[in-house]
């Protein structure tokens, strides 16, 4: 028995989508022309930066878009794993800015470069604005989708590291002590690594076909083992074609004389009920020797 239903993501979020990526390019260009008039290498830096997110925007949305594509011959579940490549290059590119933002934090401890603390302060509540507003748009969808979940964590972080800017420009202006900026970004920075590294290990993960991380094999195999009439359960496999679907796949042992069609929509109604599992293949296979009990 073969259950596979089409289940492309929901609409809403290509307008999501589109208004992050605006909202971020219309502070990148804000952030260049504040960092050129008054000669600001750390907005210059940060504006690169935000480009960065842009560009995880961009990913996860074309992820998002190939998962629509309907099925063909040659890709029979369409393009859905691109969700599942788009959160892992987002994880990537998250990871990566740690690096950079810590590459950049030890460079300006060794040399503490002249800042201003009310151009850092204005241009990044506009950044906290902006970024917290784009990842509420995700917010919600993250709990189900790994890739809207990279596509969060991104402006997540980077309304973060606003935020981060914002008191390290009000501290600066208090004290003139320019090590606090860098400080705080490591900071921050740790704070990125610690919410990426579950995307970047569950996006992996999924990739390499494991088990999503939502589900424990051995319920379901327990589950399974122990509905009427089956007497074991083997060569069972499950796995992710989407952030947002799983396939499942098994043999089923029963009686020679017990009804299948009844066993495959009990498994079925199991498996969609509790598991959220919509694509299944199940093989019945008969004892030939009915005086055996379960094994």
């Amino acid at each position: 028995m073969h259950q596979c239903a089409n289940h492309p993501p929901p609409d809403h979020y290509g307008r999501a989508f589109l208004i992050g990526i605006l909202l971020n390019i219309s502070f990148v260009i804000v952030e260049g022309i504040f960092g050129f008039a008054t000669d600001s290498l750390a907005l210059l830096a940060d504006a690169g930066h935000n480009l960065s997110d842009v560009l995880g925007l961009l990913i996860a949305w074309g992820g998002y878009l190939l998962a629509k594509l309907p099925s063909t011959t040659r890709h029979t579940f369409g393009w859905r794993g691109a969700t599942i490549l788009a959160a892992l290059f987002n994880g990537i590119l998250l990871m990566i800015a740690v690096l950079g933002i810590s590459w950049e934090a030890f460079h300006r401890l060794e040399t503490p470069a002249e800042v201003n603390p009310k151009t850092m302060i204005l241009v990044a509540m506009v950044g906290v604005f902006i970024n917290t507003g784009t990842a509420l748009l995700f917010s919600r969808g993250r709990k189900s989708d790994l890739n809207l979940r990279g596509a969060y964590l991104h402006m997540a972080a980077d309304a973060l590291l606003s935020v981060g800017v914002v008191v390290a420009g009000i501290l600066i202006q208090i004290t003139g002590l320019l090590w606090i900026d860098p400080c705080i970004s490591l900071i921050i920075a740790l704070v990125i690594f610690a919410g990426t590294w579950g995307l970047l290990r569950d996006s992996f993960h999924l990739a390499i076909h494991a088990v999503p991380k939502s589900i424990d094999p051995n319920h379901i195999l327990n589950d399974l083992e122990n509905l009427p009439s089956v007497k074991s359960v083997h060569d069972l496999h499950i796995w992710a074609i989407s952030t947002t679907e799983t396939c499942l796949t098994a043999h089923i042992l029963v009686g020679q004389d017990d009804d299948s069609d009844t066993l495959l929509r009990s498994i079925s109604t199991l498996l969609h009920d509790r598991y959220q599992i919509l694509h299944t293949t199940i093989q019945i296979e008969h004892d030939r020797n009915p005086l055996d009990g379960k094994v």
